[in-house]
């Protein structure tokens, strides 16, 4: 056994930060996708806004997605390729994109 726990911290607050189904739902999107901003999650998912973005800031926080600007418009899109491979893995999908 590796007591590294300074990694399966990082990993278990990774996985803590996917264990929300709407959060998996906004991967899943964006991975779909490639890139979103938030007007059309919120549109998709049927939430509001705010909730949405309370999602995205979890999931940015965690360096799971990034932010591009361009102009007004923010997308977001999934930088980890680990989550990638997870959420394809577990939800099925294509990455059509990179």
């Amino acid at each position: 056994m590796d007591n590294n726990f300074k990694a399966y911290n990082e990993t278990a607050d990774i996985l803590k930060a996917l264990a929300h189904p709407v959060r998996l739902c906004i991967l899943q999107g964006l991975i779909k996708k490639g890139s979103c901003n938030v007007t059309h999650m919120q549109e998709c998912l049927e939430l509001p806004q705010s909730t949405v973005s309370q999602h995205l800031q979890k999931l940015r926080s965690m360096g799971i997605v990034q932010t591009d600007r361009n102009g007004l418009e923010v997308n977001y899109s999934v930088v980890d390729p680990r989550i990638k491979m997870m959420i394809t893995t577990f939800l099925g999908g294509e990455i059509n994109h990179e």
